[in-house]
């Protein structure tokens, strides 16, 4: 049986494609209200349409998560709307590929801003709602790059660091107030970041390409965004109440099983 967030808020940043996509429609097919945090406006407000046309119930606000006055915009518009927030899945990312010495200062900071100090403005503006209702849930998106090694991931393996670290912090600082705080470290998801990688670096030879990142994970695939979203489900809902403090990999093999 899918796990139940009937009668839950859950804000998902970064919920109007990819993985947080695929959180956004399972969580509100499992009965929560959808908050889509999303920077593409247009996106957030398809996506929400989308979940409402099935009978969910999404509501759609443009935000970036990189400015403290759009998050505290967004949060302000959802409470206002919903009453309450339950979940939080900081999911909001950006990627970047360049080693120490070829990743600009400029790329450097946008991934920090992005990924960084990002899910920090997010929890600043959410926890404190969560503390006066007597608790709450936390799902950061983490990687294995918070994990592993990476080849040219220098900025982003950094950024995955910090919020992996964040989420133990989380779940120590808040236990007391009833807060569950967990993070998710996926290997290669196929999502439309992938397909626009190969487009731009890779045009004439795509489909090879995509089979040598696909092999990458010793399963021989890389994971579905829906595979995130369910392991999501079921650590925002009350079938995974004892735990916390915890980072789950979902790696298809490529941690433990590579030779």
């Amino acid at each position: 049986m899918m796990s139940s967030l009937t009668g839950k808020t859950a804000i998902i940043t970064g919920g109007a494609s990819g993985i947080g996509l695929a959180i956004s429609s399972h969580f509100a097919e499992s009965g929560a209200s959808v908050a889509i945090l999303d920077f593409d406006e247009a996106s957030g407000k398809s996506a929400a349409k989308d979940i409402e046309s099935k009978g969910g119930d999404a509501y759609a606000v443009k935000c970036d998560v990189a400015d403290n006055s759009s998050i505290a915009s967004a949060v302000s518009a959802v409470h206002e709307r919903f009453g309450k927030v339950d979940i939080l899945v900081n999911n909001a990312g950006v990627a970047n590929i360049g080693t120490a010495t070829t990743t600009s200062e400029e790329d450097f900071d946008r991934v920090m801003r992005v990924n960084v100090k990002g899910v920090y403005q997010c929890l600043n503006a959410i926890l404190p709602i969560m503390v006066e209702s007597g608790g709450g849930v936390v799902l950061n998106m983490s990687s294995i790059a918070a994990v592993t090694a990476l080849k040219d991931r220098f900025a982003y393996s950094a950024s995955k660091g910090a919020v992996h670290t964040m989420t133990y912090s989380v779940a120590a600082d808040y236990l007391e107030h009833g807060i569950r705080c967990n993070s998710i470290c996926p290997a290669r998801v196929h999502t439309p970041f992938v397909d626009g990688y190969l487009e731009k670096n890779y045009p004439d030879n795509k489909e090879e390409m995509f089979q040598k990142l696909s092999a990458v994970q010793p399963i021989g695939r890389m994971a579905k965004p829906e595979e995130i979203a369910k392991l999501a489900l079921y650590l925002c809902s009350e079938d995974s109440s004892y735990i916390t403090g915890q980072s789950f990999n979902i790696d298809g093999g490529y941690l433990n099983l590579r030779v």
